[in-house]
């Protein structure tokens, strides 16, 4: 059996990268932050830890049974942060997020400090530089709410919709009204940034107003 310094080591270890990634997915207030994210990864350490010590304690040589438990365990707490939202599948990435924070305690507890602390880097370059990549240069397509106004008297409608065929952009809803003598077309869809350009180029004109609200989805 392991010291008890090492278990409280690897222990230590495995929550501190747990919560690294946390404070990561707190700052872009996703769910499973800091305190889920430490839990994940220091339970599937404990986990990992005890596997060894049963095995050594009642002679199983299954030592990895409880460990490729863990795997299954992680899968279904994953599968609870994704979501299905007007037509679309989010917090992909959350679910994601903990099923390799479970590895990365499982590293730790095993003491594999340096591949523990390796991914954990490359976890946090995913979230944080790849994403800010994905922003920069528009190759994510994101969830915009557009509010269409216009006071002139022809039907804008038939307009957007063509102009939505053409872009081959399914939208999550369509909803037309008046406003006194204003006529309102709104709609929202997942939208990239040269498709978003091209609706503000293609609708821009006197007498026509575009609102653009970005939604923020759960990742």
């Amino acid at each position: 059996m392991l010291p008890l310094d090492q278990i409280l080591l690897r222990l230590t270890v495995a929550a501190l990268l747990g919560a690294a990634i946390g404070v990561e997915r707190d700052l872009r207030r996703r769910p499973a932050g800091i305190r889920t994210s430490l839990c994940v990864s220091l339970g599937a350490a404990l986990f990992t830890l005890l596997s060894g010590v049963i095995a050594q304690r009642f002679g199983d040589s299954g030592s990895t049974r409880i460990a490729s438990n863990v795997v299954q365990g992680i899968g279904f707490l994953g599968a609870g942060a994704i979501l299905r939202e007007s037509g679309s599948v989010v917090g992909m990435t959350t679910a994601a997020t903990i099923w390799v924070e479970a590895a990365i305690g499982m590293a730790a507890g095993a003491g594999l400090y340096a591949v523990a602390g390796y991914s954990t880097g490359l976890v946090l370059f995913a979230l944080v530089a790849l994403a800010w990549c994905e922003e920069r240069f528009g190759l994510k397509a994101r969830m915009i709410a557009f509010r269409i106004t216009t006071d002139h008297p022809e039907a804008i409608a038939p307009e957007v919709q063509r102009l939505l065929a053409a872009l081959e952009m399914r939208t999550q809803y369509f909803r037309l009204s008046m406003d006194g003598s204003n006529s309102i077309v709104e709609f929202g869809a997942d939208v990239s940034k040269g498709k978003q350009e091209a609706i503000l180029t293609r609708l821009h004109r006197e007498g026509v107003t575009i609102e653009v609200v970005p939604v923020s989805p759960r990742e």
